[in-house]
């Protein structure tokens, strides 16, 4: 008899995992169908002019040049 429940657990966790499994590819999809959506209908993004850069030695990054 403890066989049979572990058939019958085994089946319900497989199950499980299946829909599971599923719903999160249906999610993804429709996901990423709304990001071609958003990027179809905002357009490419134009990168802007910061002008100057200057290199900020102690976070080793550079940096929009300070306007005075």
């Amino acid at each position: 008899m403890p066989h049979v429940v572990l058939a019958v657990l085994g089946a319900c966790l497989f199950v499980g995992y299946r829909l599971i499994a599923r719903a999160a590819r249906e999610l993804a999809a429709e996901i990423r169908a709304q990001e071609e959506r958003r990027e179809r209908t905002s357009g490419p993004v134009a990168a802007r002019d910061l002008g100057p850069l200057e290199y900020d030695a102690t976070s080793g990054v550079y940096r929009p040049a300070k306007r005075n």
